[in-house]
């Protein structure tokens, strides 16, 4: 005879329950329980019960069950947080988080996510944040992939960093800095000017020679009264959420090479998908044009105050009977010549400090001595 059988037994019988209880080491609440279950159901009243319910109140229909398949199938790539407000948004009552992650785990449709190391650096970085619209823009390049037809796509990708707003995902020809330039003509045209621009330091977006790594595309934007947000070398980090985008671009759209089937991509982003960062609304919600206007480039840039010098196709600028070299990503610009005494001049393009002009020694002194070096021309 087991223990809960002897217990209430003697529990039946005895005039003191509570000593009962202490002679057996259980509390009164667990005697009390098991005498109850022997009266009701007798010595079957004593085995252990399953903890499981038979039913639940709120238990799933097959109807639920496939729509929040189908939603999955249809956005393979969104988690379980990102569908349940999609599947709120078009049905109105909605299962809890938690069950969309049971259901698509046991369709195996959940695939784990894995985590990147990243590492920390740079030329023109300041590492602000967004905290608007418009006030940075985001841009890169997606790694190249082959096409049906072979063919080698490379999409350029822009993006507003503070909405997550996609301003552009566009197969391109090349990586030329005219190409890319008359892209971003468009978006300036269509959606105003940023504060800034933040990229990496690879081309066109920069040069690793030119003075603060300027190249023929950031010198217009430069030009244009935006600034540059470059992120350090070697640290992915400093444009993490872009980097996050193409991870997504990969999942979903690698092979593709057809422009339209980037432009839907891109409407689904910004007009259909939920973001955790934007408490699951969309950026289409949140994203407007900036108030700044793209007027056109204008023909030159003016420094009050100082005394201009216009860059030669060379990268040279004149003065007096001296010629020094600047850099050739500025041909065709102005800079500005700021007296500070002892015939040295600070040089300046539009709200860059480039370095310094000494006219004793004819020489340019660039303002980050770090940067490799851009040679003059022999």
């Amino acid at each position: 005879m087991n223990q809960k059988k002897e217990f209430v037994l003697k529990a039946i019988r005895t005039n003191n329950f509570r000593q009962l209880c202490e002679e057996f080491g259980i509390s009164a609440k667990t005697g009390y329980k098991w005498r109850e279950r022997f009266y009701e159901h007798g010595f079957e009243g004593l085995e252990e019960l399953s903890r499981r319910p038979l039913s639940h109140a709120k238990e799933l229909s097959e109807g639920v069950v496939c729509e929040m398949v189908r939603l999955k199938q249809a956005h393979p790539k969104w988690g379980p947080r990102k569908l349940r407000h999609v599947y709120e948004r078009i049905h109105g009552e909605v299962p809890s988080e938690s069950s969309f992650k049971r259901v698509l785990a046991r369709a195996g449709l959940v695939e784990e996510r894995r985590l990147r190391r990243r590492s920390e650096t740079g030329r023109i970085f300041t590492g602000r944040k967004a905290s608007a619209p418009n006030e940075i823009w985001t841009v890169d390049f997606k790694g190249w992939w082959h096409g049906a037809n072979g063919q080698r796509c490379e999409p350029l990708t822009v993006r507003d960093e503070w909405t997550r707003y996609v301003l552009e995902l566009r197969t391109v020809a090349d990586a030329r800095a005219q190409t890319i330039r008359a892209c971003f003509e468009r978006l300036f045209e269509r959606n105003g000017l940023p504060g800034a621009i933040r990229s990496d330091n690879g081309v066109p977006f920069a040069s690793c020679r030119g003075v603060l790594g300027l190249s023929k595309l950031s010198a217009w934007w430069v030009a244009l009264g935006i600034d540059l947000e470059r992120s350090r070398p070697g640290c992915p980090q400093d444009n993490g959420g872009h980097e996050r985008l193409h991870l997504d671009i990969e999942r979903e759209l690698r092979g593709e090479e057809q422009q339209a089937s980037f432009d839907e991509w891109r409407r689904t982003f910004n007009e259909e998908r939920p973001h955790e960062a934007l408490a699951m609304k969309c950026p289409a919600e949140l994203y407007q044009s900036s108030k700044r206007k793209f007027e056109g480039t204008p023909e030159d840039l003016s420094y009050p105050g100082m005394e201009p010098r216009r860059v030669k196709v060379t990268g040279h600028i004149h003065y007096g009977k001296q010629s020094v070299f600047i850099s050739t990503a500025l041909s065709d610009w102005s800079v500005g010549l700021e007296s500070c005494g002892q015939e040295k001049y600070n040089v300046h393009f539009a709200q860059l400090l480039l370095g310094q002009f000494d006219q004793t020694t004819a020489s340019f002194r660039r303002t980050e001595a770090a940067s490799p070096a851009e040679k003059e021309p022999s």
